[in-house]
């Protein structure tokens, strides 16, 4: 089974919590429902979740982030097993992101460019719940619990 990691940031506004998602890139993602996800990735052998987490955080926005990192614990979604962090900063939601290549339309034999995620959005817990992948929902669930609790 893969290992991912990664980071939800979270600001605490006068309208409630607030947390910062990623809409993944590609055609695959271009039009369906639930297509934010936290900022996350691969884990490489050997490496520390958490700088993991936060390699990936840079690789996909293009900015660093630190913080007190608060543990939201693992999600298992379809192949992997995800391991998660929060932190209270306010990252910026213009991104530069990385890419892959893709053949696009399949079978065309033409190799295409995508970013890994294409925008960035700050939404209310409810909201981020109707639009995050469903395997993740765990995630903003712990976090609410967290910070009912500090």
């Amino acid at each position: 089974m893969k290992l991912s990691a990664g980071i939800l940031p979270f600001k605490q506004d006068p309208d409630g919590i607030k947390v910062y998602l990623v809409h993944m890139g590609g055609p695959f993602w271009k039009k369906k429902k639930r297509s934010w996800s936290i900022v996350k990735g691969e884990v490489e052998e050997g490496e520390d979740l958490l700088q993991a987490a936060t390699r990936e955080f840079f690789e996909e926005t293009g900015q660093r982030i630190d913080g007190d990192f608060f543990p939201l614990g693992d999600v298992k979604s379809s192949n992997k097993r995800i391991h998660a962090w929060a932190v209270e900063v306010e990252p910026s939601t213009e991104i530069r992101s990385n890419t892959f290549e893709l053949e696009w339309p399949p079978k065309s034999g033409r190799v295409m460019q995508f970013p890994e995620v294409d925008r960035a959005a700050w939404f209310g817990l409810e909201e981020a719940k109707e639009v995050i992948v469903a395997s993740q929902i765990p995630f903003l669930e712990r976090l609410a619990e967290l910070l009912r609790k500090n």
